[in-house]
């Protein structure tokens, strides 16, 4: 029995070695390689980094010796580790949601489904869980970033106007214009007759795209242009690079819109502007006058007492009771009761979806039917229509928006130079 509990206590102190042993070379194996303010950079960060970036660089040429990489490549997680200390001490988080959007996005750039981005790479020997790690954390640096040179670079008004009067201005604010296109073309050395017969062809076709024939499916059938069989799609192009024969025509063109015949030294010309976006389109916003009497539910009325008074209330309207009357003794909305109801000019998408369709569906001065959102019962008016031109500033924001773009870079280096100087920064390798 002794010899029994001695032999089980010296496997006991045996395994207690081994443990020890195996731990003791893992933390040989995975040293401290630098010590960034309260953060540490492991061995095993550096050398999986590296393997990472040879991966990425596979046929793109050989990279320099892991000598010269080393180096290079910690400095780069120094300054990863001052920005996601940052980033903690602000309470930067990133969603799983956000993350896996972003991961469908690198996927999709690589023309592969999320599964088949995940075969590759683990086929790499990568470790998936890895990429979603790396990935959360150069999102949390980017919006670090974002939010730091939000602060730091300024543009003043007079910078966004003088940029907008130049050249370079009014093309990157220019509308993006999406076109498609239909070639008829010319025989070479073509006489007045061929001319004509294909001036005529090109005319019936116009006419029959405007009687509801599909663009897209005649240019399949008839352009001779490079981009016949994709319906003719030119893709989205701003004036200033399309053909000179199609610029001058477009500047005038509406969504849906299609001209021609255009004459050219190849054929007849049929072009279809088939959306548009920037200042002209997204700058004009559509907005109505709304006013509304909402009745609630509560402790001491039901919801049948409820829909009860705000049928009551809506017939006295009917009857000729003033509507800012009603809605500032009985509305339930603390927001608009005071001002009689109104909530004064909105664009769409403001409101709950059963109060933005019963909006939109109301002619000027119509009252509405009583109806139930998840607020309680209302009853409502459309006062007012317009269309608020808001393409000038829309532009602005445009060009803001350059111009910052235009200075992030060297910004960001003089911010990063910043704050590695003055971090503590312990380097053991």
């Amino acid at each position: 029995m002794m010899r029994t509990l001695i032999h089980a206590t010296l496997l006991s102190m045996l395994l207690l070695l081994v443990s020890l042993h195996a731990q003791a070379t893992l933390v040989i194996t995975d040293k401290i390689i630098a010590i960034v303010d309260e953060d540490v950079i492991l061995e095993s960060e550096l050398v999986e980094r590296i393997k990472s970036l040879r991966l990425q660089q596979q046929g793109n040429g050989a990279l320099p010796s892991d000598d010269v990489l080393r180096p290079q490549i910690l400095d780069r997680l120094v300054v990863e580790s001052l920005q996601l200390q940052m980033a903690d001490r602000a309470g930067v988080r990133i969603s799983d949601e956000e993350l896996n959007q972003a991961l469908e996005g690198v996927a999709a750039q690589n023309q592969m489904s999320i599964p088949q981005f995940r075969a590759a790479i683990e086929n790499d020997g990568v470790s998936y869980a890895e990429v979603r790690d790396q990935l959360r954390r150069e999102l949390k640096i980017a919006r670090v970033q974002k939010g730091i040179m939000r602060n730091r670079i300024e543009i003043s008004e007079q910078e966004i106007r003088n940029f907008l009067d130049s050249e370079l201005g009014e093309v990157v604010t220019a509308d993006d214009l999406h076109f498609a296109h239909i070639l008829l073309p010319l025989p070479d050395d073509a006489t007045a007759d061929q001319v004509n017969e294909v001036r005529a062809a090109a005319q019936a076709l116009v006419d029959q795209v405007n009687s509801g024939g599909d663009f897209q499916t005649l240019a399949v059938e008839r352009s001779a242009g490079q981009n016949a069989l994709n319906g003719g799609d030119l893709g989205w192009r701003k004036i200033a690079q399309l053909p000179t024969m199609f610029s001058d025509t477009a500047k005038t063109m509406r969504a849906g819109e299609v001209r021609g015949p255009i004459e050219s030294g190849s054929g007849f010309h049929l072009i279809k502007l088939l959306e548009t976006r920037g200042a002209r389109t997204e700058g004009q916003i559509d907005q109505l006058k709304v006013r509304h009497v909402l009745i609630q539910p509560s402790e001491i009325r039901t919801e049948n007492e409820a829909k009860e008074l705000a049928e009551s209330l809506h017939d006295e309207v009917v009857a000729g009771r003033d509507f800012e009357e009603i809605a500032k003794l009985y509305s339930d909305d603390p927001g608009s009761a005071l001002s009689g109801g109104d909530l004064g000019w909105n664009r769409g998408g403001t409101f709950v979806p059963l109060f933005e369709a019963t909006m939109q569906a109301s002619e000027i001065d119509e009252l509405s039917a009583v109806f139930q959102t998840q607020h309680g019962f209302h009853f409502l008016q459309v006062t007012g229509r317009r269309t608020e031109d808001f393409s000038e500033r829309f532009r602005m924001g445009q060009a803001e928006n350059y111009l910052r773009t235009q200075r992030f870079d060297e910004e960001l280096e003089n911010w990063i130079r910043e704050i590695r100087d003055e971090a503590f920064v312990e380097l053991r390798i």
